[in-house]
């Protein structure tokens, strides 16, 4: 074990304490006054997590829950995998998980798996780069590694059972992961119960989540341009500023949605992210104001009590 002040890596995340790495050996430590994430570089202090240090880019989204808060998945990641199965391809869900990669400041990356399942798979129309693998030939595997190549860190993004799990133990190249087997419908179940960090073999490294079942965005509205880059052309060429795409003359949007250039549902799940962030956004506020009139009005009360 290094001594205080010399930054580790979070590399396990068992929620009562963390796994940390210092490039020689790995312990376990609890954290105290930070919060820290898989990812993170950390330092400690008399055996404890103290502080987070500054982050490079980050996955957060909002923590399940009625409050709205914050909740970082992982820190300092390169690429973001946005993984489906390729038996149920669904490029809203993907649009989702896409606009969280473009948030965190990482590179995006699609990864379609299990398309030995299929006869043929229809590649998702997405602003990113898509890999097609499968478990059970190789195909795609020395791809995902060539992404991570030199030494670069990536996440796994997805719901449950689509095979993020599988996935690592193919690029690990043994079965470090539980995984279930995969029923004759080609569903499986997500296993991983922690997020965790691990090396792999030629270089890199990859994080594997559990799976969101509630992928709630956080803060952030710009990073739709970087998942809706046609729609937020188009808005500009509507004729008025402050249109609403919906009767008014001149809309750009409806223009090209009746000429069939612009699918109706990819705007229709623009416009859905687009509120759920502004909620967001309003409800942090909403908050943030809240905690500083409670501060506010503790401090007048510790200046009235002096003043007795």
């Amino acid at each position: 074990m290094l001594s205080d002040r010399v930054p580790v890596r979070v590399i396990a995340d068992f929620g009562a304490d963390y796994l940390v790495d210092d490039g020689a050996s790995q312990w376990r430590a609890v954290a105290k006054r930070c919060d820290p994430a898989v990812g993170d570089w950390v330092t400690l202090q008399g055996g404890f997590i103290t502080e987070v240090l500054a982050r490079r880019t980050v996955f957060s989204r909002r923590a399940p829950g009625v409050e709205t808060r914050e909740q970082v998945l992982a820190a300092n990641v390169d690429v973001a995998f946005v993984v489906a199965a390729a038996i149920d391809v669904n490029v809203r869900r993907i649009e989702r998980y896409l606009t969280i990669a473009w948030q965190s400041g990482a590179t995006p990356v699609v990864v379609v798996t299990k398309a030995d399942l299929v006869d043929s798979v229809d590649e998702p129309r997405v602003p990113a780069r898509v890999i097609l693998t499968s478990s059970v030939t190789g195909r795609g595997m020395e791809e995902i590694r060539n992404e991570l190549q030199p030494f670069k860190t990536g996440v796994l993004l997805g719901p449950s059972g689509v095979g993020k799990s599988t996935l690592i133990n193919e690029l690990m190249g043994a079965d470090v992961m539980r995984t279930r087997e995969i029923h004759s419908s080609g569903e499986g179940r997500h296993m991983t119960s922690h997020r965790q960090l691990l090396q792999l073999p030629g270089g890199g490294m990859i994080i594997d989540t559990p799976g969101l079942r509630e992928a709630q965005l956080w803060e952030g509205e710009d990073a739709l341009a970087g998942v809706f880059e046609d729609i937020e052309a188009l808005t500009l060429r509507c004729r008025f500023a402050d249109c609403a795409h919906d009767t008014e003359p001149g809309c750009a949007i409806n223009e090209a949605i009746a000429a069939g250039s612009l699918d109706l549902e990819r705007f229709r799940s623009y416009r859905k992210l687009q509120r759920e962030l502004r909620a967001v956004a309003a409800k942090s506020d909403a908050r943030l104001r809240s905690e500083d009139r409670k501060k506010w009005k503790q401090i007048a009360m510790a200046a009235k009590r002096a003043r007795w």
